[in-house]
């Protein structure tokens, strides 16, 4: 496929934010995108507004406080999609199109089941939890997240294992926790199925507590994948330093042109469905 054909789809509902710029960056980089309402996909639309799933090769779900994020971070947003395109979502996910999910959006991935989907494409019910930050508040912090994952992925092949990324990030609940009987054994399973992608550290590369890791999440866990590796779910904001421009330190770096460090996840999942379809 060439990267002009590839459709993009940013999924939205009330209270979700950042979908302008997400779709403004894969335009940037080559790719067709559109924001896309939950009720386009649903059919609860006037018919020239409607949208399919199949419509699209990359979806993503941006960040933001979808449905206010009442009952838990992403509860409502993923009970409102699961109940309506479960099977399409399925479908989606097994013909290896790649899931993108930012902040609000790894929450929703996470409470839908497609992440870590340890038992399957799609859990039935929540495999973990996005739980309130150790700090008890909203962190809105520059974060460095190393990629220790080994193999591919369809969002990290831009970004060499060992690679420090400098990301935003902006949430208060993005504690990432596991059913406290089984947290080890889950545990083992993602390093195992090589899912963690990427891990908080420090200035030295060291993993460290807060703040370098803002929520407190469980084993430094910024970013995981699914097992097949295209559903993929990311705390921090990568389209909050997708130009140079955007980096908190720009000017003390000599005023850094060009990309920025999120721009890699952006350009690694284009490659991945231009090479893969």
């Amino acid at each position: 496929m060439k990267l002009a054909d590839v459709r993009v789809g940013v999924l939205l509902i009330e209270g979700t934010n950042c979908e302008d710029e997400s779709v403004a960056y894969f335009r940037v980089l080559g790719a067709q995108a559109e924001k896309v309402h939950l009720k386009q996909l649903t059919g609860d639309a006037p018919s020239e507004m409607r949208r399919s799933l199949e419509d699209y090769d990359i979806l993503m779900v941006p960040g933001g406080f979808a449905a206010g994020d009442y009952v838990r971070a992403g509860a409502i947003f993923a009970a409102r999609m699961k109940k309506t395109l479960a099977r399409d979502i399925v479908e989606f996910v097994e013909a290896g199109k790649p899931v993108f999910g930012v902040c609000n959006g790894f929450q929703v991935l996470v409470e839908l089941g497609l992440l870590p989907a340890l038992g399957g494409t799609m859990s039935e019910t929540p495999e973990a939890v996005l739980a309130i930050n150790d700090s008890g508040h909203y962190e809105c912090r520059p974060s460095l997240l190393q990629r220790v994952s080994r193999g591919e992925c369809a969002f990290v092949s831009k970004v060499p294992r060992g690679r420090v990324l400098k990301v935003i990030s902006a949430h208060a609940e993005g504690k990432i926790l596991f059913p406290r009987e089984r947290e080890r054994k889950i545990l083992d399973q993602l390093i195992e199925n090589d899912q963690i992608v990427f891990r908080y550290v420090d200035d030295r590369g060291r993993y460290a507590g807060y703040p370098w890791c803002p929520s407190g999440a469980t084993y430094n866990i910024a970013a995981l994948i699914n097992p097949a590796g295209n559903v993929f779910g990311i705390q921090p904001h990568p389209e909050r330093c997708f130009f140079g421009f955007l980096h908190p330190d720009w000017t003390r770096d000599g005023g850094a042109e060009g990309l920025g460090d999120g721009s890699a996840i952006f350009e690694s999942a284009l490659e991945y469905v231009t090479r893969k379809f």
